[in-house]
């Protein structure tokens, strides 16, 4: 598809609908055919500003869906499973960092842009790229600038069993691009890898904390007593419009379902951004409408709440809303418009059930008092939330495909840079914000805990998704020789922590981020190069 550039502007529409490998699988917009079809040659800048900004507004759906809506009801599932805390959730005043449920949410949105990425063997670089490209990230830049910001002592014994294990599973990942193809048996060696990590986590914690004596240990001379909370938080996918405890009426009084539901509405806390800088109003005001749409389709519940977030006329149209988004974005929409019998459409049909259903829940349920059902709610916002982030991934990626045919770039060039920074640049800014408040070692922990759930599981779900009984395996067919330096650059990085950081005794200073930090640059020079050929490498 990349030869439409070197063909006749007049031809660039017919080369497009004629050449199967143009072909974009999934999504709800075709890209190419309005880049070259829709728009004429002399607007084609204006397409590509067109496709940007909307690529960064789906890394915000990306970014909202995940923090407010996905989140929070994974950790309602976890409450209402009645799953240790350590385990299910990442906690500040816990040294297990979130290997399982949490880390799930945080990294939603990387596995679910590799699923997708890896459905295609033309967008499999994307998934590598972006799994590569986020792992030197995370490890030098967000390491070095955790460093920069706070110097600090590091963990030991977590630093050490994070970094050998992320290297065993670049090594793996190495060892499977260099075949080219990754069978069920491997697959599953990536998902039982991250199993033991977990496991190991688990078992090193609580010899650690047996050791101490029970109960969490006290915080040392680098970490000073928690905080209530990091930054003024903010309601996550419920009501904006709920009062704080001094803004609360002393007597009891009952509210209209009408109230109820547009006060749930909202996603704006008007005293909020009367205090706020005009910057993070502008932010706010391009998240408005995203904030809306979902809280409309995904339900959420808080057990922090003493409703727990229980809102009637809102939940009562999530069992019609969240339903009828699962059915209409499943392989974009193609089972939601399948029509029954060839007469009656499956979203019909969902449609008169959910709304019966919703009808009999709002006339069986008070507005006072949540049902005691309502945990079924945590498990639908759950798959709700899931749905709107595998549609935006599956746009994102159709989206960085089409600009990579547009500027003649590989996949993997793409997913080292845009795919990559628009999915770190979250953790960035949480883990820089934590080692400013005087937690540089969590954050820092946070760096490896996170890329080593993206690379296990990214790679090893979204491929073991792709295989079928007839052919158990998934073709990993590197695009650009860049693939290979992607790879050196991270083992090189990770052995140079390994290294450096014992020999400092783990006192992390500023020396050791601005080498990290130089690495990057010199890498990303090295990269470049090699996409634009001026550095010529053999593949293997």
């Amino acid at each position: 598809c990349w030869e439409v550039r070197k063909h006749n502007s007049s031809e660039w529409c017919h080369f497009i609908r004629s050449n199967p490998d143009c072909r974009l699988d999934g999504g709800f917009l075709d890209y190419l055919d309005g880049v070259f079809c829709v728009f004429p040659p002399r607007l084609l800048p204006l397409a590509v500003t067109l496709y940007a900004l909307w690529l960064l507004y789906l890394f915000v759906i990306l970014g909202v869906t995940a923090e407010k809506f996905f989140c929070p009801n994974l950790s309602a599932i976890s409450t209402n499973l009645k799953l240790s805390h350590n385990v299910a959730v990442f906690s500040l005043t816990s040294p297990l960092h979130g290997v399982t449920f949490l880390a799930f949410g945080n990294g939603a949105p990387d596995v679910f842009s590799a699923v997708v990425a890896f459905s295609n063997p033309r967008t499999a670089g994307l998934a590598i790229g972006a799994i590569f490209g986020a792992g030197v990230f995370v490890t030098t830049v967000v390491a070095g600038g955790i460093a920069l910001v706070k110097p600090f002592t590091a963990a030991s014994r977590p630093f050490l069993r994070d970094v050998i294990f992320y290297m065993v599973a670049v090594f793996l990942t190495f060892v499977v691009l260099y075949w080219g193809r990754i069978r069920l048996g491997e697959a599953l060696g990536y998902l039982g890898l991250y199993v033991f990590y977990v496991l190991t986590v688990v078992l090193c914690t609580c010899i650690h904390r047996r050791q101490r004596g029970d109960g969490l240990p006290p915080p040392g001379p680098w970490e000073p007593e928690m905080q209530s909370d990091v930054e003024e938080p903010e309601p996550s996918g419920t009501n904006s419009g709920d009062y704080g405890e001094e803004y609360r009426p002393l007597l009891p009084s009952r509210e209209s379902s009408l109230h109820i539901l547009t006060s749930a509405l909202s996603p704006l806390d008007y005293r909020k951004w009367r205090r706020k800088p005009w910057y993070w109003r502008l932010f706010k005001a391009f998240k408005v409408p995203v904030e809306l749409v979902l809280l409309l389709t995904v339900p959420v519940v808080d057990p922090d709440k003493d409703d727990l977030n229980w809102k009637r006329p809102l939940n009562c149209l999530h069992i019609l809303t969240s339903p009828l988004l699962c059915v209409l974005t499943l392989k974009s929409g193609a089972y939601g418009l399948y029509k029954v019998q060839g007469i009656f459409p499956v979203w019909g049909l969902v449609t008169l059930v959910a709304s019966a259903l919703a009808l009999i829940i709002f006339i069986s349920t008070r507005n006072e008092e949540p049902p005691k059902y309502h945990c079924v709610f945590a498990f639908l916002g759950f798959l709700a939330s899931a749905m709107w982030i595998n549609a935006a991934a599956t746009e994102l990626v159709n989206i960085l495909r089409t600009l990579g045919v547009i500027f003649q770039l590989s996949n993997t060039v793409l997913g080292l840079t845009l795919l990559a920074w628009g999915n770190s640049i979250g953790d960035t800014f949480s883990d820089l914000t934590m080692a400013r408040q005087g937690y540089p070692r969590m954050a820092f922990s946070a760096c490896f805990g996170g890329i080593i759930f993206n690379i296990l599981v990214g790679v090893g779900l979204g491929c073991l998704l792709q295989m079928t009984s007839s052919q158990p395996l998934v073709k990993l067919e590197p695009d650009s020789p860049l693939v290979w330096v992607l790879a050196g650059a991270l083992g090189l990085s990770l052995v140079f922590s390994l290294v450096t950081v014992p020999a400092q005794c783990f006192q992390l200073g500023q020396a050791y981020g601005l080498c990290l930090i130089a690495y990057y640059l010199v890498f990303l020079c090295v990269a470049l190069l090699t996409e634009f050929r001026v550095i010529h490498l053999s593949t293997p």
